[in-house]
């Protein structure tokens, strides 16, 4: 099952919304690790939960770490965990959101020169 990215930079993409069945389309595209940004139900009940995310990355052989945050409404230990994450996880990484939006902020709250 494929699925449409927007490349950050070379070792971070976003995406919207991904289903369980769209992991192993993540893994042949060359990623190596994800991180879900998204809530638990703030999609209802068509977004699949965490745990199911996280075995289905599990089984296409993805890094799986997941950092829900609000859209617009980052915490600093969010952001400082964003860029443990970034540091640790093997490159490239995905993040995804419902639309990838959160996903991009949160990465560049992460990534810009403190100061």
């Amino acid at each position: 099952m494929s699925f449409k990215f927007e490349s950050v930079t070379p070792d971070f993409a976003v995406a919207a919304q991904l289903l369980p069945a769209q992991l192993a389309s993540v893994a042949a595209a060359g990623f190596r690790s994800v991180v879900n940004n998204r809530p638990d139900g703030e999609g209802g009940a068509e977004q699949p939960l965490n745990a199911t995310m996280a075995n289905a990355a599990r089984d296409a052989g993805l890094q799986y770490a997941y950092l829900p945050v609000i859209p617009n409404d980052f915490k600093p230990h969010e952001v400082t965990q964003m860029a443990a994450l970034l540091a640790a996880l093997p490159k490239p990484v995905l993040g995804f959101c419902r639309s990838g939006a959160r996903s991009a902020n949160l990465y560049r709250a992460a990534t810009e020169a403190p100061g």
